[in-house]
């Protein structure tokens, strides 16, 4: 009988490959593409292409607003990783997307380049969708029903091809980092050229810092996500009452 050999992929090469794939894509948008509206969108469709090709199916990728069941509504975000599963509806007008606060996960902005200004917007982007309300229903099951839960934190970032800064640039971020508030803080912040840092154990006044090379930068954050999300587990089921309430008013 003759053994079968066992067959593998090399996770590190696909990732490296992937990662000099989504850097030289996003230098030449820098290089070529002239209008900065579109250098942007180009940038924000590689980062949003990634994540739906490798994120577990359970998760959504959105360039949109977030909307709570009182009518606030949050900056627009560049990319909204959200679950359509427990929060199943999205609204659509005049081309602009539209998403329930209690179904976002994540919110990240993406730049060509890391600044203390662009650092400082992205911030403040994920701050517009954490201080929206968030419903939570009880969910049925075969035996019984759970019972509404509090909503996790959003998790928040900025994703870049290059830092501004040639040196000390992670003293130059984790300054920045520490400086911020609760609610606008950056859990993940990724630079193919540079590195990733990835920010935890702030909810225990314990703030916890992991910086990644720049030759495993793309991987590590991907890998820093998923660790997240799973920290977060499921988005509470939306309170669809709530939200059709506003019918009355």
């Amino acid at each position: 009988m003759v053994k079968m050999k066992r067959k593998t992929l090399d996770l590190r090469k696909t990732f490296l490959g992937l990662q000099k794939e989504m850097a030289a894509k996003l230098g030449s948008a820098r290089t070529i593409i002239g209008h900065s509206v579109a250098k942007g969108d180009v940038t924000e469709n590689s980062w949003r292409s990634m994540l739906e090709t490798y994120l577990p199916k359970r998760y959504a990728v959105e360039k949109a607003f977030v909307v709570d069941s009182e009518g606030h509504i949050s900056d627009q975000i560049d990319l909204v990783i959200f679950d359509r599963h427990f929060s199943p509806f999205l609204f659509h007008q005049d081309g602009a997307c539209f998403i329930p606060a209690e179904s976002v996960y994540a919110v990240f902005e993406v730049k060509q380049e890391l600044t203390k200004s662009n650092c400082l917007y992205a911030a403040e982007k994920a701050d517009s969708v954490r201080r929206l309300k968030r419903t939570s229903a009880h969910i049925t099951h075969a035996g019984g029903r759970h019972e509404p839960v509090v909503p996790k934190a959003i998790i928040g970032g900025i994703l870049c091809l290059s830092a501004s800064w040639k040196t000390s640039w992670y003293d130059r971020l984790v300054t920045i980092l520490k400086d911020l508030p609760d609610a606008k803080v950056l859990d993940l912040v990724c630079i193919l050229e540079q590195g990733t840092v990835s920010i935890s154990g702030r909810e225990r006044n314990e703030m916890e810092i992991e910086t990644f090379p720049p030759e495993q930068s793309l991987i590590q954050f991907f890998l820093s996500l998923l660790s997240k999300l799973q920290a977060v587990g499921t988005v509470p089921a939306i309170d669809i009452k709530a939200y059709g309430k506003s019918l009355s008013t």
